[in-house]
């Protein structure tokens, strides 16, 4: 029998870890949008904040913010609950922890992308637009966001299929992921060898999906630009 009997396993946490990952970079990418128009700003207070969250993000193992977001989440919410009434132990759910925690981490990267695709925009355009009468709000999302995209492509690609790698570390907070089950089956079976292969080989084939699928992306938001332009 295929790998034991064990690929229906494997597949409902390759399907747990997908989903992990498209909702850390849902995550990631509001705080990377938001994190690169603090940089951009004006403010100097947004602009201090948004450079010591890149800072201390990028300087701190993720394995360490998991376990720290994780555990000391958990501590933190169970100290203020009582004082709100609530008696009962919290716990934290472990994919609401992987997801905020991947998404934080990653939205510290995604910040440095953007910010560079925001600045390679010209701003020639911005100012057309605003002498043409748009509001800053309507030059931000006519024209400086979709042009930005573009810029911003290769980091975000980039950025994915580290993320996609990563969640992996989710199992350390006992999440029934892809890593977790092929843990489980390597452990039941005594052939870590077979079965860690085919965890390697799953995320492989996400991650070839994930190039296939940037690689349209990048055409398609080609179109009409010119090759010097790209």
């Amino acid at each position: 029998m295929l790998l034991h009997g064990f690929l229906p396993s494997l597949l409902e946490g390759a399907a747990i870890t997908l989903a992990v990952a498209l909702s850390s970079l849902a995550i990631a990418a509001l705080l990377g949008l938001s994190g690169a128009l603090a940089k951009l700003s004006r403010s100097r207070v947004a602009r201090g904040v948004a450079a010591t969250y890149t800072t201390l993000i990028r300087g701190v193992p993720d394995l360490v913010l998991m376990l720290l977001i994780f555990y000391g989440g958990q501590v933190a919410v169970n100290t203020v609950a009582p004082l709100l009434g609530h008696e009962d132990y919290i716990d934290i759910d472990p994919f609401l922890a992987g997801v905020l925690t991947i998404g934080f981490i990653f939205g510290a990267y995604l910040t440095e992308a953007f910010r560079g695709a925001f600045l390679a925009v010209p701003p020639g355009q911005r100012e057309a637009g605003l002498a043409y009468g748009m509001s800053p709000r309507q030059v931000l999302w006519r024209i400086t966001l979709p042009q930005m995209l573009r810029h911003a492509l290769p980091g975000v690609s980039n950025n994915w299929l580290v993320l996609l790698k990563s969640t992996a570390i989710v199992s350390i907070i006992g999440l029934s992921d892809l890593m977790t089950r092929g843990q489980q089956a390597a452990g039941t079976t005594r052939e870590p060898f077979s079965f860690y292969l085919a965890v390697a080989l799953i995320y492989l084939v996400f991650t070839s999906l994930s190039e296939l699928a940037f690689g349209w992306a990048r055409r398609h938001l080609a179109i009409g630009v010119k090759e010097g332009e790209l």
